[in-house]
């Protein structure tokens, strides 16, 4: 064998060793746990064929605690590119069989290479988290790495996608990461997140507590909201990234991809001509309405099971995507608490730092009262969506279904924070407050007086009703800009999103505002 051919040959060795991360007995331990490789995963969420990795033989640089003796290839991290659905993606994918994927200073500058690429080439970047968290061998270097990565979080958001799959342990610092990138999903039963561990808590404060009840994926889409996602298999949880991906542009220069719509654009939906209830306490579905008037009733919701007072996700409109923020009656009256106004606040500078059009359907009688909300500083998680709509330089077109009141309204995407259509149905109801709040502040010393204070304050209220319990007061004033049939909505929303495709806004030249956090 010629030299050239011996070196080619150490070549296809080391390139089979390093693709055996930590060997045969830990991919198979990791097979035993219900959980698939780095590259197991890589090969199902990318393109056939597209994965091209990098830093295959990169090795750690530790010396102490017997780390000289113990070295792999690629050292616990496989990242590298390729193509989702034909677009470029970054990737890296944390390998549990390499010293249970914990960070190293040389697998951070693998991570942080991929991200400064992704950044450079203007593409959304995936990190696959399964980690025992720092490398505790390399001390300070492990905490660093960490920070590294953190700063590039920082630094990409807002410019390129950022997509965190938790598919294994993330715990510690190295939950940092994920909570700063855009979307997080979390694998049912085998993923969790947390900064300090059960024994920590134990040890600090006596709370015993499960790792699945103090950071597993329930408890992270229910009660924190840290998660956007989740799954009960990693092929589920990869095909949904997959999904979302397809929503999103490349980067924040670019637009979404467009997709062929077969569902016709002026598709009337009778249904929603009778589906608000006479009884204005009664609920009905939102699900239901976003249902019948995007393309072919596919919504991918995000969050649906935390605050699910507010929905939040992405449609298309004529093959266009579409961010969709909805009050939902059918949960709370789809009143709006602190929770509610983050959900939406959040997804809002989201689309608005993608160029994805923000469609609001309006259902909402109020902010939610009481100690428990005003204590938890619901003025200020109010204003938080307040001032994302605000800030947004997006399309937004707001349909008002039916209740509108108060401080609620102006924060739902008002024309006063910069709506660029404002339709409202029939069934509208805008005005400063519901009607038996109005006359009770209104008629309060004039009831004390009639013989049947009942009776009198019901008779204002209806003639209270009849003036605002309508949609023609306030487009009277130009704050609506139609009143629309509401079988028709399809049809107008599509139109208006059409004429603000050439839409151009600016805000004031700043290094940036001061969001009330």
């Amino acid at each position: 064998m010629s030299n050239q051919l011996e070196k080619i040959k150490e070549l296809i060795d080391r390139r089979a060793a390093a693709r055996l991360g930590g060997g045969e007995k830990a991919i198979t331990k990791q097979h035993e746990k219900g959980k698939y490789t780095a590259r197991e995963r890589i090969a199902m969420l990318l393109d056939e064929g597209s994965f091209e990795e990098m830093d295959m033989f990169v090795e750690h640089r530790c010396t102490n605690f017997g780390m000289e003796k113990k070295h792999y290839p690629g050292d616990g991290v496989v990242t590298g590119c390729g193509t989702i659905d034909g677009r470029l993606v970054y990737i890296f994918a944390q390998d549990f069989t390499v010293s249970a994927g914990s960070l190293s200073e040389t697998m951070s500058l693998k991570i942080c290479k991929i991200m400064d690429q992704a950044m450079k080439m203007g593409a959304p970047c995936i990190g696959i988290n399964d980690s025992g968290g720092a490398r505790i061998q390399e001390g300070i270097n492990a905490l660093a790495g960490y920070a590294e990565i953190f700063q590039r979080n920082i630094l990409a958001s807002g410019v390129i996608p950022q997509i965190s799959g938790i598919f294994g342990p993330c715990a510690g610092g190295a939950v940092y990461s994920p909570a700063l990138t855009d979307f997080t999903l979390m694998m049912e039963g085998t993923s969790y997140m947390f900064l300090t561990g059960p024994k920590v808590v134990k040890t600090v404060t006596g709370e015993d507590v499960s790792q699945e009840n103090l950071g597993g994926a329930s408890v992270h889409s229910t009660k924190s909201g840290v998660t956007h996602f989740t799954a009960q298999t990693e092929e589920e949880g990869l095909a949904l990234i997959r999904k979302l991906l397809s929503y999103i542009p490349q980067n924040n220069l670019e637009e979404a991809p467009y997709i062929d719509c077969t569902d016709p654009i002026d598709r009337l939906e009778d249904s929603l001509n009778e589906i608000i209830p006479d009884n204005p306490n009664k609920p009905y579905d939102m699900y239901e309405v976003i249902g019948a008037i995007v393309d072919n009733g596919e919504f991918l919701e995000i969050q649906k099971d935390y605050s699910k007072n507010i929905i939040i996700g992405f449609a298309r409109f004529n093959g266009q995507s579409v961010g969709i923020v909805a009050n939902q009656p059918k949960y709370l009256a789809g009143v709006l608490d602190s929770n509610a106004s983050r959900k939406g606040a959040r997804f809002v500078r989201f689309c608005d730092a993608f160029n994805i059009p923000i469609v609001s359907l309006v259902d909402v009688p109020g902010f939610l009262p009481g100690t428990g909300q005003e204590y938890n500083g619901v003025i200020l998680h109010g204003a938080k969506l307040l001032y994302a709509y605000g800030e947004a330089t997006i399309p937004k077109v707001t349909i008002t279904l039916r209740k509108s009141y108060g401080g609620s309204h102006i924060v739902m995407s008002c024309k006063q924070l910069r709506g660029d259509m404002n339709y409202a149905w029939p069934t509208a109801e805008i005005a400063v407050m519901g009607g038996a709040g109005a006359v009770e502040v209104l008629y309060a010393r004039e009831a004390k007086e009639q013989e049947n204070p009942a009776q009198f304050l019901a008779e204002k209220e209806a003639e209270y009703s009849k003036l605002f319990a309508n949609p023609y007061n306030a487009a009277k004033y130009g704050y609506i800009d139609d009143v629309i049939e509401p079988r028709n909505t399809r049809f107008r929303i599509i139109r208006a999103l059409q004429q603000l495709q050439t839409k151009k806004l600016t805000n004031p030249a700043k290094k940036h505002g001061n969001i009330p956090l």
